[in-house]
């Protein structure tokens, strides 16, 4: 009996979504409950399982096509069972195929950032074994066979023989056309739609990170045995925003049609990078939570977000924004707010720099702040007073812990 499989409930607000991967062809026998196809929605990679146990009959989508909630798009063959291979005998010459073509990944079993990996290695993914389930490729397959790539070519070119240029070439030139994703797409629309709708203003501060780091640096052993978790800078700059979020309520409002919307507590959109592009969970309650909650939070969404198992739950609501460039080496940035919010909180990296203290010039760990705002909403004193406030509390964290 064939069995429908459908588009799910993928979440509040969202109608439809676009077929990322198919991860079972024709034939192929799936269990109950297993992943046969990932959809990727404006936020985030869903796998929809297989209803029943049996074989997949059909696609009856492609790979880029897009899907409303509760469409039909693959039929499944209940209680059916794989066809049994090939008598050796009948195909003698070719006998090893199969073993090797099941070895093989075709493009469309490939999982989005499995995919996202083999485009900007720029490598076939035929000719990379797969370790995963079913002999898929996992990312780190793709890692380890463009770092064996990187490897091999100074290798063949020194063992090459010196072959005289083509006159007036300096070699191929490529082009290479890739549809964005859903994702992607919804990345571009938000930012531009921020860029029209709001009055997008960003006010600069540095902060000396000497006492956080002595901090950390003095009980960092004993946060991660008593917790386990590391104590990382995040959690300080999170405690920070709390305090002048509640101290600036602007900073933490939305606006809605013409009224302001004030929130008296503070849901944090914390960005990471996932394969598929950047991605903003959210912490709620952080005003609640002690560092070593906040801590694990985080950790727990930065692993959500590289395996790909982030919810349209973990990615709604959110009343501000902290975004970390310093990761990847900012050294200054203007953050875009993310709609619906007001503000965001750029971080960047740490460096060493010569500042003035006590009339006397000092190397110290300083890091540049901005703070990105709506100025419609939020007035610049408003902006700078919040921002300060943040300054303030990471230059002397005991002011964390006595709410000032």
């Amino acid at each position: 009996m064939a069995i429908e499989v459908k588009v799910p409930v993928l979440g509040e607000s969202v109608s439809e979504a676009s077929v990322g991967a198919w991860l079972k062809q024709p034939g192929e026998a799936v269990a109950v409950d297993e992943a046969i196809v990932t959809l990727e929605t404006d936020k985030v990679a869903v796998d929809v399982p297989s209803p029943v146990a049996g074989i997949l009959s059909a696609h009856l989508v492609a790979v880029g096509d897009t899907v409303n909630v509760g469409a039909v798009i693959a039929t499944v063959e209940e209680g059916a069972a794989a066809a049994p291979a090939a008598a050796p005998a009948a195909t003698p010459a070719p006998a090893p195929a199969p073993a090797a073509a099941a070895e093989t990944p075709s493009e469309t079993t490939l999982s989005p950032s499995v995919r996202r990996a083999v485009l900007e290695a720029g490598l076939d993914p035929s000719t990379i074994k797969g370790t995963g389930k079913d002999g898929r490729l996992t990312k780190e397959d793709v890692v380890s066979a463009a770092q064996a790539k990187k490897a091999e070519a100074p290798a063949a070119a020194v063992s090459a023989p010196a072959s005289a240029p083509v006159s007036g070439t300096s070699g191929e030139r490529r082009e290479e056309r890739v549809k964005m994703t859903r994702l992607r797409q919804t990345i571009a629309k938000r930012l531009k739609s921020a860029q029209n709708d709001a009055a997008l203003l960003t006010t600069f501060n540095d902060v000396d990170m000497t006492a956080v780091i002595a901090a950390r640096t003095a009980y960092k052993d004993m946060f991660e045995k008593k917790h386990g978790i590391k104590l990382g800078f995040m959690s300080f700059f999170a405690k920070a925003a709390c305090l002048a979020l509640k101290d600036i309520p602007a900073v933490n409002a939305r606006i809605e049609g013409d009224e302001i919307i004030y929130h008296d507590y503070v849901d944090l959109s914390v960005a990471v990078s996932a394969p598929n592009g950047l991605v903003v969970p959210v912490v709620r309650n952080i005003d609640t939570m002690s560092f070593a909650e906040v801590e694990l939070a985080i950790a727990g969404f930065g692993k959500k977000a590289k395996d790909g198992s982030l919810t349209m739950a973990d990615m709604s609501g959110g009343t501000f924004t902290i975004s970390n460039g310093g990761v990847f080496g900012s050294l200054m940035s203007t953050p875009i707010i993310n709609p619906p919010q007001s503000a965001v909180l750029g971080l960047h990296r740490i460096e060493d720099r010569p500042v003035a203290r006590n009339g006397q010039v000092v190397i110290r760990p300083m890091m540049y702040l901005a703070l990105s705002y709506d100025h419609r909403l939020i007035d610049g004193r408003e902006a700078v007073t919040a921002l300060k406030i943040i300054k303030d509390a990471i230059e002397d964290p005991m002011r964390l812990l006595i709410d000032l």
